[in-house]
């Protein structure tokens, strides 16, 4: 099998972070979404890969080949993001007729895709789609199952849901989605719809089956779902200090990567302090990712996510914020002040 992994699109919903980077590059506790995909599909035993690149390919490209993978991966570029089918259509020649997994490389699984990888081989159906239960199906692409839960029929985010499960940015293909999606028009955005392919495969007779993901997904779409999904991966790692530690407080898991130091600070876990980071003067609360070679000083930082290259000093208490790389916060006049941030790369705010 092989997989196509899709890091296009303009992530219009995370500016003005991706005014200047990639959305599947902002980082979740210290590591690019898209690199979970591409470890999900490695670990289901995946060894081709294709990446569907759009705007700021280079940078998707130079992220990828900064870390070494188990698997062959190819770049795939598509231009204008005109729809998840008309990528598909762009990957034709690396498909090469074969079958594959597609992968939204916003996308972040807590359990990963094997048992859904073993669930498309044994049932052996034409498509087998994502699905998982939501509270708000209005919201989502939904499916319609049938009496022996096969998928009947697929619906974008309905006024009146014909149930709660929601399509999860995965699915597994045979080759048939290649002329499923050479045979559906464009759609009001003027895109060709994966949701309209697969309905092309149930209306013409093709088997298309469901797997229920049962852990936690999110799709990384908006600057809240960062910040929870940074929440549900920090709740998960284990204790590990390989950086320099003076006169501070340590409580629960914490990673201090190599060459970060903390100094005459508190920090507390679940939370990750990146490579070459200092901590001086300062508080890191739950769930809060500071990338590498930030400076933090004088400041409370909680629930939030600061990006590589950042300087905060003496701007108060921090909550929920998501700070891009290379921002600079001073605060003058220190006060005790809380704030809220969603900045872009490169930004400069004196308080």
């Amino acid at each position: 099998m092989k997989a196509l992994i899709l890091s296009g699109g303009h992530g219009t919903r995370l500016r003005p972070l991706t005014y200047s980077q990639q959305k599947q590059l902002i980082p979740v506790a210290n590591k690019p979404v898209l690199f979970y995909a591409i470890e999900d599909v490695i670990e289901a035993g995946v060894r081709e890969i294709g990446i569907i690149l759009g705007p700021n390919k280079e940078q998707v490209i130079e992220t990828v080949r900064s870390a070494n993978w188990d698997a062959n991966i190819e770049f795939i570029y598509q231009g204008e993001p005109k729809g998840l089918a008309h990528a598909i259509l762009c990957a034709e020649e690396f498909l090469d007729n074969e079958e594959f997994v597609m992968y939204l490389g916003d996308n972040i699984l807590r359990n990963g895709i094997i048992e859904h990888a073993k669930r498309f081989k044994e049932l052996n159906p034409d498509a087998l789609i994502l699905l998982t239960e939501v509270e708000e199906p209005q919201r989502f692409g939904v499916a319609e199952l049938d009496e022996k839960g096969r998928v009947k029929r697929l619906i974008e985010k309905p006024k009146a849901p014909p149930s709660n499960y929601a399509l999860v940015g995965v699915y597994f293909f045979k080759p048939v989605i290649i002329e499923a999606c050479k045979n559906i028009k464009p759609s009001w955005r003027n895109e060709l719809e994966i949701t309209d392919a697969i309905q092309w495969l149930i209306d013409n007779g093709y088997r298309v089956e469901a797997s229920i993901v049962t852990g936690w997904w999110k799709d990384t779409g908006k600057p809240e779902d960062i910040l929870e999904a940074n929440s549900l991966v920090l709740d998960e790692i284990e204790e590990k200090i390989d950086g320099l530690v003076e006169n501070s407080r340590i409580m629960g898991r914490v990673v201090i990567e190599e060459g970060a130091k903390v100094m005459n600070s508190v920090v507390k876990g679940p939370c990750i302090i990146g490579r070459n980071s200092r901590i001086v003067n300062s508080y890191i609360g739950p769930y809060t990712s500071i990338g590498k070679d930030c400076i933090v000083e004088g400041t409370e930082i909680e629930d939030s996510v600061i990006m590589d290259g950042s300087v905060i000093m003496n701007v108060g208490r921090l909550v929920e914020c998501l700070v891009g790389r290379n921002v600079r916060i001073v605060e003058e006049n220190s006060k005790p002040k809380g704030y809220r941030f969603v900045l872009g790369d490169n930004s400069s705010v004196v308080l």
